[in-house]
């Protein structure tokens, strides 16, 4: 059974990382808002009820992996940290800036809690195959998660990925695709069609569930089910609105990489602030 305060606690972080980082990114002029707010809620879920993960050992070797494939939402993924306590709060303030921590993608170099650098499309799963499969050989309990755009998977490198998952039997694996429909300039079905995607995933080896990725408890329930079947690497395919939380950037393509206005800001921190967001 959902436990209804967890529910309402995860609702709250992700309000106030979709806050945090629509600040953030006002204030650098910079970043992806757009698909930050898609993934917010799925980076909730992850780290504050899912993620085996110590803030105060992030080097911890039984900790579970997390890879942010679509390493330009950074943003989101640097307020989540933020929340969980792997950085200050105030570290938010030099996004974008010279010499920060907190660059346009995720530097592993200098971040605690990131497991790997992340910018070129198509590079964060193969990368997290390598970790599924050195878990494997040393017979360690950790698992390995990794959250792609939709648009990411145009790139050929993410399906020679899922072909060596399938094969290696790499049932600590999960891929959770940010399924928003939108990529840079358009429509990801008017780009490249993608669908039917879960039947795809299904056919290079692996096992697939669907989810809302803005409804927690559904959330909740796909990652309990893990792993969905032994011997196969996982796929959950999570229906998002790019923009999610803000109306005026709910599906919209230039949202991709625009950044607010000062009145655009005030109105979207208005919205969330009075909790109008929509499943």
């Amino acid at each position: 059974m959902i436990d209804r305060l967890q529910l309402e606690r995860l609702r709250e972080l992700a309000t106030d990382i979709r806050r945090r980082d629509l600040e953030m990114v006002h204030r650098a002029r910079l970043g992806h808002i757009g698909g930050d707010l898609s993934a917010t809620d799925i980076l909730a879920t992850l780290y504050f009820a899912v993620l085996k993960v110590d803030p105060e050992a992030p080097d911890w070797p039984e900790r579970d992996r997390f890879i942010l494939s679509k390493g330009h939402c950074a943003g989101a993924l640097y307020t989540t940290l933020a929340e969980k306590g792997f950085i200050e709060r105030d570290e938010l303030r030099t996004y974008m800036q010279p010499h920060s921590r907190l660059g346009g993608h995720p530097d592993r170099t200098k971040m605690p809690g990131v497991e790997t650098n992340t910018g070129p499309l198509g590079h964060g799963l193969p990368v997290a195959v390598g970790c599924a499969l050195g878990a494997k050989i040393d017979g360690a309990a950790w698992r390995t998660f990794v959250l792609t755009g939709d648009g990411e998977l145009q790139e050929g490198s993410n399906w020679e990925a899922a072909l060596s998952a399938a094969h290696y039997k790499l049932d600590n694996l999960t891929v959770v695709v940010d399924r928003n429909g939108l990529q840079q300039g358009d429509f990801t079905e008017r780009t490249m069609h993608l669908d039917p995607l879960p039947d795809k995933w299904t056919a290079f080896g692996w096992s697939v569930r669907e989810v809302n990725g803005h409804d927690h408890a559904a959330l909740l329930d796909v990652f309990d089910q893990l792993p969905f079947q032994w011997g196969k690497p996982n796929c959950i395919i999570a229906h998002t609105h790019k923009g999610q939380g803000v109306s005026f950037m709910r599906d919209r393509p230039a949202w991709h990489h625009r950044v607010p206005t000062d009145a655009e800001l005030a109105h979207a921190l208005s919205e969330l602030n009075g909790h109008r967001v929509l499943a």
